[in-house]
């Protein structure tokens, strides 16, 4: 029998796991921060940390483990249609629930007696437990030459534009031109079900980003923003 605590809580932009992009660096503007718990929050765990441009994280889905899993899933890359293994995926219904992302790391902060690591392109939703940190080894992770298969290219991206009464709204508030910068980074993916893409879509959606509801629609591959609004 074996037990995994978290080491650490992400604070991030995303609020659901409807808004969260499927790969990491895919919304490079997002950042977040990692808070570190127990023991484990002290400047000898991190010590040296800042030597590295970027880290691993294993993280628990914690929001899909009472779902269960399957051996097939469906991957949004092959239309939500194909099935293929669960372990030639990165589905977040897994055996353990486990996932990984490469991070930047921007650096090292400390507030009172909290220690923060504060990192860039998360794509981790609000709150989501850490289970380990790993530096990013650039000779050993990365492998010019590896087959992506079905992966193997970045995805298409839509254009997004904003309605007037969006473009208000952030505006006024005192870091809208980042929020505006990641929900365009984020809406750009096209955060709808796979088959819904290249359909016909009268339907107005909404994604939760820092406090705000934004609402969207899309059409071909442009994606309107209609309205922003508090929640």
């Amino acid at each position: 029998m074996y037990t995994i605590e978290p080491v650490a809580f992400i604070e991030s932009p995303y609020q659901e796991k409807f808004a969260v992009p499927r790969q990491p660096r895919l919304v490079p503007s997002a950042t977040g921060r990692i808070k570190l718990l127990g023991e484990l929050n002290c400047a000898e765990a991190i010590r040296g940390i800042e030597q590295f441009s970027h880290l691993w994280l294993l993280f628990l889905f914690d929001q899909n483990l009472d779902a269960g899993w399957k051996p097939t899933v469906r991957p949004p890359r092959l239309g939500g249609n194909e099935r293929i293994g669960v372990f030639a995926s990165r589905a977040t219904f897994r055996p353990n629930g486990i996932g990984m992302s490469a991070v930047e790391l921007k650096g090292v902060v400390k507030e009172n007696d909290q220690y923060y690591l504060e990192v860039g392109s998360v794509d981790l939703v609000n709150n989501t437990p850490i289970i380990d940190i790993k530096p990013y080894v650039p000779y050993s992770d990365a492998i010019p030459d590896a087959n992506g298969g079905y992966a193997s290219e970045e995805p298409e991206t839509c254009q997004v534009k904003f309605s007037d009464s969006a473009l208000k709204t952030l505006a006024s508030r005192r870091n809208g031109a980042t929020e505006q910068t990641v929900i365009e980074q984020v809406l750009a993916q096209d955060p709808r079900p796979a088959y819904k893409k290249n359909k016909p879509d009268s339907k107005e959606y909404a994604v939760n980003l820092y406090d705000l509801n934004v609402k969207f629609m899309v059409e071909n591959k442009l994606v309107t923003v209609t309205a922003i609004d508090l929640f």
